[in-house]
C-alpha cells in the first residue's frame, strides 16, 4: 500500500476513535441507573429500563469497536496491515477507508 493511502487510513482511524470515545462517554451517561424515587408512572419506569438495556448493547458494541481501531492501529506499517485475517487476500482501500477496523475482505465477512 502507497504511503499516501496509509496516511489517509491513519486520518480516518484517528477519526473513528475520537467518535467512538465520544460515543462510549454519551452512551455511559445514558445508562445510568434509574432512580426508583422518580416519580415517573410504571409504564414510563418499563420504557426508561427498556430504552437502558438497549443504549448499553449500543455500549458494548462501541467499546469493542475502541478496541478493534486500536488493535489496527498498530499494524498499521507492519507487513500484515491491510491482509484479511482469513483469506490473506488484500483488504480493498475503499473498505478500509469506510470501516478501518475490518480485518477481512468483504468476501470472508459475508
Amino acid at each position: 500500500m502507497d504511503p499516501y493511502s496509509i496516511e489517509k487510513i491513519k486520518d480516518q482511524l484517528s477519526k473513528e476513535i475520537a467518535e467512538t470515545k465520544l460515543k462510549i462517554s454519551k452512551y455511559k451517561e445514558l445508562s445510568m441507573p434509574i432512580a426508583p424515587e422518580n416519580a415517573i408512572g410504571r409504564v414510563s419506569r418499563m420504557d426508561a429500563i427498556n430504552n437502558k438495556s438497549v443504549v448499553e448493547a449500543a455500549l458494548r458494541e462501541a467499546e469493542n469497536k475502541l478496541k478493534q481501531l486500536k488493535i489496527i492501529k498498530k499494524k498499521i506499517g507492519k507487513p500484515d496491515f491491510g491482509i484479511c485475517n482469513t483469506c490473506k487476500d488484500k483488504i480493498p482501500f475503499g473498505r478500509l477507508i469506510i470501516r478501518p477496523h475490518s480485518q477481512l475482505c468483504v468476501k470472508c465477512a459475508k
